[in-house]
């Protein structure tokens, strides 16, 4: 069972940078910088917000089918639509998360929210929250969501 840690970066240099800084300083994120690059949305997630992203590591890119992601780095749309489904507008900290039954995304569909047993955003376990930057909030998810 993975247990949601309130992993916080109040203090320190992360805040000072935006969500795409921090996700590129982070390391684990490579493939979803690379797809906010292709799909033209570095712009936005570097304005000043705020935005809640709901950030899938490397390692959960790793979990789709074989092909998937260079697939979507050729269909703008769709890669868009993904991506805009990992973010809510506003800046929503772990504590209103678990409080919420669902959220609506930038994408325009709503991502479910449980938090019985641990936490899950749309059935993507939240494995780090609350990391702060200048425009808003990541929260470390397992699962790339892809919108119904």
């Amino acid at each position: 069972m993975t247990t949601c840690t309130a992993t916080s970066t109040k203090t320190g240099t992360a805040a000072a940078k935006n969500l795409v800084e921090t996700a590129i300083g982070a390391g684990s994120f490579s493939t979803l910088v690379t797809a906010v690059k292709a799909a033209g949305l570095v712009e936005t997630l570097t304005s000043p917000g705020p935005f809640t992203v709901f950030a899938p590591t490397d390692e959960a890119f790793g979990k789709l089918p074989k092909g998937t992601v260079e697939a979507l780095l050729k269909d703008i749309p769709k890669l868009k639509s993904i991506l805009t489904y990992h973010v809510v507008a506003g800046k929503v900290m772990a504590a209103d998360v678990v409080k919420l039954r669902s959220a609506k995304t930038v994408q325009g569909t709503a991502l479910s929210v449980d938090a019985s047993k641990g936490v899950k955003i749309g059935g993507a376990n939240v494995l780090t929250t609350d990391i702060e930057t200048s425009n808003g909030v990541i929260h470390v998810i397992d699962t790339v969501l892809i919108p119904a």
